[in-house]
């Protein structure tokens, strides 16, 4: 199992995706997400193939933060079925992986 991973959900607008990667950042589940779009999404659902535009928000977080991030998108989708993918970041700075740890860890009192 790796360390920190990338999450990938999109979203229906900007300001949905805008108010994920929010409540990730501000529970401390990410320590960051960005949002980015809009993109057009071909999928098939419910028999049918269907073309929208849709916003992608990637968040950064840790293995320890990763199983409540994904309970929370879920939660606080839109989407019946929500897209929820972590890959694992194999390498990266130290430094700005430390960041990762420290951004999805509680505040020290």
């Amino acid at each position: 199992m790796a360390n920190h991973y990338q999450v990938t959900t999109t979203a229906s607008s900007k300001d949905d995706a805008a108010r994920l990667a929010r409540m990730a950042v501000e529970q401390r589940l990410a320590a960051c997400a960005q949002v980015s779009g809009p993109i057009t999404s071909v999928y098939r659902w419910e028999g049918r193939v269907e073309t929208n535009d849709e916003w992608i928000c990637v968040f950064k977080t840790s293995a320890r933060a990763l199983h409540t991030l994904e309970e929370a998108i879920r939660g606080s989708h839109g989407y019946t079925t929500p897209e929820i993918v972590a890959t694992p970041i194999e390498g990266g700075d130290a430094d700005y992986l430390a960041w990762i740890d420290a951004g999805t860890s509680a505040p020290s009192a």
